[in-house]
């Protein structure tokens, strides 16, 4: 297949990258920058220049594709609202060239929190400002061949990227791993290449409106995460109250009490996919500290 990557010099998008590559497919992998262009290239992809404000770049590279996957978001907290909203236009725009085609696109989305119990693939999301799901399901019900894999809190490998590198900087910058209230709050998580593997199992096999779960990890309560951290630096473990959450996690505090435990069996059954790199805690305890 040739596959229209978008964010395929990200974090993520690169590590699908090379797995398509490895399996076979030719890419083609937007580029906003000739910085992300040269990575694009290095790996043998070709590369369509671009960014998702620029819909005729993606509607340029579903055209020339024979399924997508859309992985780049804007990750600017600060406009949280207004980043949900460029996704939205971007993957409308990249559903219209691929309408009545049957061509798969594959669309990123994150894990949403649950009132009660565990997520699964089954369970509707909440509507959320980022819109990446709805947006995508929506194009599932307008003939669009249309799937989303959800992405853990963690997505983690040794590269120092991500949310847990930077819960690591505040440890160290603060002097005290925290964890909020009891810390009972669960995270869920993934090995970056294993996520990279789902994704192109999704795109192969292509089931319109399906919700694939990305999990290494289905359950981790937040206070392990501190704890793990603060053994590993050397420093002591406290719980904060809600009111200094802001001042210790800064921009992630909107995030960090989520409690986002999920499970994969469908996925796992549906796609004959079998994570198998390390967890986060030994990644924690490898590279992070």
């Amino acid at each position: 297949m040739k596959v229209f990557v978008t964010g395929a010099s990200g974090y993520i998008g690169s590590a699908i990258v090379n797995e398509l590559i490895a399996s076979g497919h030719e890419v083609l992998g937007l580029a906003r920058s000739e910085a992300a262009a040269k990575l694009i290239e290095e790996v043998g992809a070709k590369v369509i220049k671009g960014n998702l404000e620029d819909l005729d770049s993606l509607r340029n590279g579903a055209l020339q594709a024979d399924g997508v996957i859309h992985t780049a978001y804007i990750h600017d907290f600060t406009q949280y609202q207004k980043a949900g909203e460029t996704d939205k236009t971007a993957i409308e725009a990249m559903g219209e060239v691929l309408k009545g085609t049957n061509k798969p696109i594959i669309v990123a989305s994150g894990i949403p929190p649950k009132n009660n119990g565990y997520l699964t693939e089954m369970d509707i999301a909440p509507v959320s400002p980022r819109a990446s799901e709805s947006a995508a399901l929506a194009l599932a019900e307008a003939d669009v061949n249309a799937s989303v894999v959800r992405l853990p809190r963690s997505v983690h490998d040794k590269q120092p990227k991500g949310f847990i590198p930077f819960i690591v900087s505040l440890a160290h910058k603060n002097g005290v791993s925290a964890y909020v209230g009891d810390g009972s709050n669960r995270w869920s998580a993934v090995h970056r290449l294993d996520a990279a593997h789902l994704f192109c199992l999704a795109l192969e096999k292509a089931e319109k409106g399906a919700r694939y779960h990305a999990l290494g990890d289905e359950a981790i309560p937040f206070r392990e995460i501190a704890e793990v951290i603060g053994k590993g630096l050397n420093l002591p473990v406290k719980s904060i109250s809600k009111e200094e959450t802001v001042q210790y996690f800064d921009w992630m505090s909107a995030f960090v009490e989520w409690d986002t435990p999920a499970t994969c069996r469908i996925t796992k059954e549906k796609l004959n996919w079998q994570p198998t790199h390390i967890g986060l805690i030994e990644e924690i305890q490898q590279h992070y500290i």
